[in-house]
């Protein structure tokens, strides 16, 4: 009995932990946000996935490819303040299959002048993909939030 009960906690302390997946892309998407409201491009090229089949629509206007995705968020980033605001309380991972899933979520994109800068309202939706170096946001797409 005593070797049983040592090889069940062997067992249970030796089996891997498996992380869960909503964590890992939740986890993913705060430190695109992070490199987003650091204004680190660098920093945000690690996390997107490099497929060429990478899209982000914004207002209903596709963007292919990672490098054009970048090159525009750095030009939205000139501005005096540019911060996203994710309201987490409200997000939800949607998991389509071991390697693949949704993150959706409202946020405020708070961008403009210094003095009275814009607070935008969005609905965002965070393709992520599982790839051998792990999850990437494979594909954005956004829409003003029309909730109220």
């Amino acid at each position: 009995m005593r070797n049983i009960l040592a090889l069940l906690l062997a067992f249970c302390l030796g089996a891997p932990a498996y992380a869960d997946p909503r964590q890992e892309v939740r986890a993913l998407y705060e430190t695109f946000v992070a490199a987003q409201n650091a204004h680190d491009i660098d920093a945000v090229r690690t996390v997107l996935s490099d497929s060429p089949d990478f899209l982000w629509i914004s207002d209903g206007r596709p963007v292919w490819g990672r490098e054009a995705m970048l090159t525009r968020m750095a030009g939205f980033q000139n501005a005096d303040v540019w911060r996203v605001e994710p309201e987490y309380d409200a997000s939800r991972v949607i998991i389509l299959d071991a390697d693949t899933a949704v993150f959706h979520l409202p946020l405020v994109l708070v961008v403009g002048p210094e003095a009275s800068p814009a607070r935008l309202k969005w609905l965002v939706e965070v393709l992520c993909q599982k790839e051998a170096a792990g999850w990437r946001v494979a594909g954005l797409f956004t829409s003003v939030d029309k909730r109220e």
